[in-house]
């Protein structure tokens, strides 16, 4: 944590030099100085001690910046993003993201531009379905969209439903120091009459199809993959999902069992993350959560948090993120240790139905994988990072999901 500059040493170093080092002006990307009033190195937006001109002088087209850091957990699949940038191929790289230091391209565009690579036509020129990168889509019409799921849930809790003790809000700087910082539960109350309603009946009865540790194959009965469809099938017929369909529709022909198809495959492809084959998908990663190497990854759900607190295998130990909506749904980001395992930085939505999660992770990963993708949420911006899971494919070279979680807020 960064050390308050005693009031003698301010009054020492004269105020007249003080007003002087409260901009970023010819300080911008300079090293954190202890003896300054503000800050302006790269980290001051998490640490929330940056002038009040640091956006305005110091960022590239006063671009939106994260106000935590990313979580540990996502540097793997970070690294994971670059395993094709050197293959001349359009081996399992149909229509994915352009990305300017790939040798040659695969593209939608790539042919207008004629740096596809030479076999772009013969495995891509029949690959079906929607372009998974689709940049011809517009801001616009990404905030459009976004608002639109946002004001179709319906279904999420109303502030009667939870009661929630946040208790105490640490800085970034202090989350890995796994100190229980608050003492009480996290949720005070949640209304369970809630967990009766299809989508979150069809949710909760499907989450223990899954072993949190990864490197441990998961072998799903018929039983179980019947509640995984049970699933689809009650969220499909929720307004949310039914916009993005609609959306997706609309912006390139995507078929309805298309669709579903691809949401299963992405969504509950098995892929392995570790020795044994098929231990792990991304809905597991994103919403139920697993355990690598000692410490919790994923985990970004409110219901699965509640459920686990209420068990006694969850202890809540403090946030850094509050969102800055006042009313359902919220945005938190969190520390807490989950049966002995500890998660430094979880972000999530609290109170949204488990459809409103699911469309909006999809949304932002079938249209801008493996990107930063600015949604607007009741009037306030908001992010979701995506990463592909680029060591294998389903499909005609399509990605699995490797995880999805917010990024930022304001």
């Amino acid at each position: 944590m960064r050390a308050c500059i005693p009031l003698v040493l301010a009054v020492l170093c004269g105020l007249a030099w003080a007003g002087k080092m409260e901009s970023c002006a010819s300080r911008c990307n300079e090293k954190f100085n202890r003896d300054a009033a503000c800050q302006c190195d790269h980290r001051c937006p998490w640490h929330g001690d940056c002038c009040e001109d640091y956006k305005h002088l110091c960022t590239e087209d006063h671009k939106e910046l994260e106000p935590f850091p990313q979580p540990e957990e996502e540097t793997e699949e970070a690294l994971a993003s670059n395993l094709y940038s050197a293959l001349s191929s359009c081996q399992g790289r149909c229509y994915e993201a352009f990305d300017k230091h790939h040798q040659c391209h695969c593209n939608a565009s790539c042919q207008e531009f004629g740096n596809c690579c030479k076999d772009f036509e013969s495995l891509c020129s029949d690959h079906e379905g929607f372009s998974y990168s689709s940049d011809a889509i517009t801001k616009e019409e990404i905030q459009s969209i976004s608002e639109k799921i946002y004001r179709a849930d319906t279904n999420k809790a109303q502030k009667e439903d939870i009661i929630l003790n946040r208790q105490n809000r640490i800085s970034p700087s202090e989350t890995r120091d796994q100190v229980d910082h608050c003492p009480k539960p996290f949720f005070t109350y949640v209304n369970e009459k809630l967990f009766s309603k299809p989508t979150y009946a069809a949710f909760i009865n499907f989450l223990n199809n899954y072993q949190r540790v990864t490197g441990h194959g998961e072998h799903f009965s018929a039983q179980q993959l019947a509640k995984q469809d049970a699933f689809l099938r009650e969220i499909m017929k929720m307004a949310g999902m039914k916009d993005l369909y609609s959306f997706l529709h609309h912006q390139n022909g995507y078929g309805s069992e298309e669709f579903v198809d691809d949401l299963k495959n992405m969504w509950f492809g098995l892929y392995s993350r570790g020795k044994e084959e098929g231990d792990l998908s991304g809905f597991e990663h994103v919403f139920s959560g697993e355990v690598k190497k000692g410490k919790v990854t994923g985990f970004h759900n409110w219901i699965c948090f509640y459920l686990q607190e209420k068990e006694g295998l969850v202890d809540y130990y403090s946030h850094i993120l509050d969102g800055p909506w006042d009313s359902y749904p919220d945005v938190l980001a969190m520390q807490f240790n989950w049966d002995d395992y500890y998660k430094e930085v979880g972000s999530a939505f609290i109170s949204s139905s488990p459809e409103f999660e699911f469309a909006l992770c999809s949304l932002c990963f079938i249209t801008r994988p493996g990107k930063v993708y600015q949604l607007s949420l009741g009037g306030y911006p908001l992010a979701i990072r995506t990463y592909t899971w680029d060591n294998s494919t389903y499909g005609n070279g399509k990605k699995y999901i490797a995880t999805a979680y917010i990024v930022s807020s304001t």
